[in-house]
């Protein structure tokens, strides 16, 4: 996501997670930052520290997937001149640069074992040691760490030394994912299309069609909110202005023509194909066809509520009915008090 993207989203899971966030900034502690892979975990890392009293402060970013074990340490702690091959002048590491402010440790769960090690030292004494040197520092930084793994899990497997979790574990925000924040997703998708709209230059904003917003809401979304500004500013360079969206394309490299042997998804659009389109229920024996007919009726309206996360409007589009046809159908079939 943008470094300067705002917190978009009205979930109770989510909300709650930025109010955590928001509480832990004002101390000098460590925080940990857990959540898959874009759900915005270096936005709660900004958060942090803009809204404690380090702000004026440098904010410093290392991602720790990035760099070979070899190259970790020295770009945390530093380097002399002459330390090792290449190294031809001293330079400051993060912990310097991050003096009086943030440091914000990415991909924590990938550093090597050494790395740990001195990470750690450097937590609990508030020293850095420049590689190749014998003379420690003082450092003034907080520490703000991210990952998508389970931490305890590969303290458990001998991966993470359980020392250094607990010294960083002093608050825990678990950002949800977004197949969890209810109610987001369309929020998000309309600012997203909006956005996109204006740099595509259209005069007006269409919105969404109900079934591209029934297949919205009913994406499981692996890639969280990344994955769903993609797809939203895709749908929209790629659609007619001035007609409401109705084509949305989740997998970007599918196609007819891809190499053999490639292993491609299927392309899933909001539009169903012939296979999509219809429906077959085998039935043992039917002696009642009303009877049948609104069992079958209750089950897809089941099946849609689950799917839709029980939100009666999300609902209503993903079936293209209206939200009053809907509401007489849940009370047809006693579903009322199962949706919000």
């Amino acid at each position: 996501m943008d470094r300067d993207q705002k917190f978009i989203g009205e979930s109770t899971a989510f909300l709650d997670a930025v109010e955590r966030a928001s509480r832990a900034a004002t101390l000098n502690r460590p925080v940990l930052v857990i959540g898959e892979r874009g759900t915005g975990k270096e936005l709660i890392a900004e958060r942090l520290h803009h809204l404690s009293p380090r702000w004026a402060g440098p904010f410093v970013t290392l991602n720790c997937a990035a760099l070979p074990e070899t190259l970790i340490e020295a770009e945390l702690f530093g380097h002399e001149a002459g330390a090792f091959t290449g190294a031809t002048k001293a330079r400051a590491g993060r912990f310097e640069e991050a003096d009086g402010g943030t440091l914000f440790l990415d991909e924590l769960a990938t550093m090597s074992s050494g790395a740990q090690e001195r990470l750690l030292r450097a937590v609990e004494y508030g020293e850095v040691t420049r590689i190749g040197s014998s003379k420690a520092m003082r450092v003034d930084c907080r520490i703000v760490a991210a990952t998508n793994e389970h931490l305890p899990a590969l303290v458990e497997s001998g991966r993470f030394r359980a020392d250094l979790l607990d010294r960083l574990s002093f608050e825990v925000v678990t950002l949800p994912p977004l197949r969890h924040r209810e109610g987001d997703i369309p929020v998000l998708a309309d600012f997203f299309g909006r956005r996109m709209a204006i740099e595509v230059g259209w005069e007006r904003w269409p919105g969404f069609g109900p079934k591209a917003m029934g297949a919205l809401v009913g994406y499981e979304w692996p890639g969280n909110v990344r994955e769903l500004r993609n797809v939203i500013e895709r749908a929209v360079y790629r659609w007619e202005e001035g007609k409401p969206i109705e084509t949305i394309e989740f997998d970007p490299f599918a196609s007819p023509w891809m190499p053999q042997g490639a292993g491609a998804r299927p392309a899933m659009t909001a539009e169903p194909g012939p296979a999509q389109a219809v429906a077959v229920v085998e039935e043992p024996e039917i002696n009642d066809f009303k009877a049948a007919c609104e069992a079958y009726e209750k089950r897809l309206l089941e099946a849609a509520l689950k799917r839709c996360r029980f939100n009666q409007r999300t609902t209503a589009a993903a079936l293209s009915l209206t939200y009053d046809q809907l509401r007489h159908a849940l009370k047809k079939h006693s579903l009322l008090d199962r949706t919000s």
